[in-house]
């Protein structure tokens, strides 16, 4: 990989410097003026970098951001593993994946930075820093909002694949876009995935609601919503009531509203992956008590990839929202076992 110089101001370093700042004047004032992600940690002898980026999608920008290992003054002297983070239906980009909680770790992002990953994430259409627009930013719309990101994760760091993890929605989005793009994904992760829905008492509940999620671009997503996230599977001890503080104060900043497509999708539309179009080496997780899916939903799914190299995994006391809850490090373990793999030995 050609070594290249980053300007010293476009770099979040341990002083908290906003990330927002360095989408540069392309980030225009509609999109938001900055943003506070979890504070990077360091270890003896290295330090964490970051840096926003857009990406276009026809008329629409995608915010898009990054964190990877390195010393400051210089670029990694090689190409990292990307790994690209995909958020789901209530929350954006960063308040999914990038979250600061006093006394709490809950960044993926720098979890994943540690492990020496180069991490990216982005918001979708009408998510958080990106372009609002009328629509109603469906799967299918995510998957070309994946498209446009990843053109972009390709031309800065020069692989030509990428791990995918995805949560809720944003699983089923990364099924969908492994399925249409095979050559651009290396190992996939679905995380709170729903397949088909039967059964799943989450789904059902949205599928009462059809009429009214079909009747408006926007469904409402206030601080009620956002706290029945952690109560509705029946556990809510699972959660820390700091890390639900932190997550609304970091996302009502952009609302009390989010798209509706992926709620309509998942009620009316399932499935949206065809596991037998899905070539890549996958991970399954589903917490014990995810309300948006069944085990035999899933193991449905699972029983149909082409690929002997998967794993399904069950969290215990565990959740719908796997990466916020008090056992988040399940997750971690799970996905850093099956990311670092060896390749196996054809016979």
């Amino acid at each position: 990989m050609t070594n290249r110089h980053i300007a010293r101001r476009t770099l979040l370093t341990r002083t908290g410097f906003g990330i927002g700042a360095a989408f540069g004047a392309g980030f225009s004032a509609g999109l938001g003026s900055g943003i506070a992600p979890a504070e990077a940690r360091a270890g003896a002898d290295w330090d964490v970098w970051s840096q926003g980026y857009l990406a276009e999608k026809g008329g629409v920008k995608l915010a898009m951001y990054r964190k990877w290992p390195g010393k400051l003054g210089g670029w990694p002297d090689k190409p990292l593993p990307v790994l690209f983070l995909v958020h789901g239906s209530s929350l954006s980009a960063m308040s999914s994946f990038d979250l600061s909680v006093p006394g709490g770790d809950y960044s993926l992002m720098d979890a994943f930075v540690r492990y020496g990953f180069d991490v990216w994430t982005m918001d979708y259409e009408n998510y958080g820093r990106s372009t609002q627009t009328s629509s109603n930013s469906d799967i299918a719309s995510g998957v070309d909002d994946l498209k446009a990101a990843i053109e972009v994760v390709q031309n800065k760091t020069g692989v030509s694949k990428v791990h995918m993890f995805g949560e809720s929605s944003g699983a089923i989005r990364a099924g969908a876009f492994a399925q249409m793009a095979p050559e651009r994904v290396d190992r996939l992760i679905l995380t709170a995935f729903t397949y088909k829905g039967n059964g799943a008492a989450e789904i059902e509940r949205r599928r009462e609601r059809i009429a009214e999620l079909c009747a408006n671009p926007r469904r409402k997503r206030d601080a009620a919503m956002i706290r029945s996230i952690f109560t509705r599977d029946g556990h809510p001890s699972l959660y820390d009531p700091a890390m639900v503080d932190a997550l609304m104060a970091s996302e009502l900043q952009f609302g009390d509203s989010v798209p509706s497509g992926t709620y309509v999708d998942m009620a009316a539309n399932l499935p949206l992956v065809d596991p037998a179009k899905v070539l890549c080496p996958v991970l399954m997780t589903r917490g014990e008590w995810d309300g948006n899916s069944t085990d035999d939903d899933l193991l449905e799914f699972f029983r149909r990839l082409p690929n002997g190299d998967r794993q399904y995994v069950i969290l215990p006391n565990t959740a719908h929202s796997q990466a916020f809850s008090k056992n988040r490090q399940l997750l971690w373990y799970a996905m850093k076992n099956f990311l670092d793999a060896p390749a196996p030995v054809a016979s």
